[in-house]
């Protein structure tokens, strides 16, 4: 990911899930956007994993994968360096998640996690 001059590997994309992105901002068809990655207080291990299609913004740390531009924030970096995003098929349907080797627990859904510093205040996410 590039900051001003500085390039530092934030999150990957397995080849599904940046399949899944490129058919994902083709339907979109919006010059500019790019696959926000994010982290915010919540969920039941106590952060929580967010996606969007966004702009970028001036202090985003910034990755070209195969013509997708992946944007995450400085406080998100923190938390995310060495995740893979991946996107996954069911039964039930598809969805992306998130392999993050920074994360000592993660909830049943896999969509909040833990860290080692214990941050974020856990709740209920109501995932069983």
């Amino acid at each position: 990911m590039v900051q001003g001059t500085e390039t530092v590997q934030v999150v990957t994309l397995t080849p599904v899930a940046l399949e899944k992105v490129q058919a994902i901002l083709a339907q979109e068809n919006t010059p500019g956007l790019g696959l926000r990655v994010f982290v915010r207080g919540g969920g039941c291990s106590g952060l929580s994993y967010g996606m969007a299609l966004d702009e970028r913004a001036e202090d985003d740390l910034v990755a070209d994968h195969d013509g997708v531009t992946v944007l995450v924030d400085p406080m998100s970096a923190m938390y995310l360096t060495g995740a893979e995003i991946d996107y996954q098929e069911s039964l039930m349907g598809g969805g992306f998640s998130v392999n993050n080797p920074n994360a000592v627990s993660t909830c049943g859904c896999g969509h909040s996690f833990q860290t080692a510093d214990n941050a974020g205040t856990a709740r209920s996410c109501g995932c069983g």
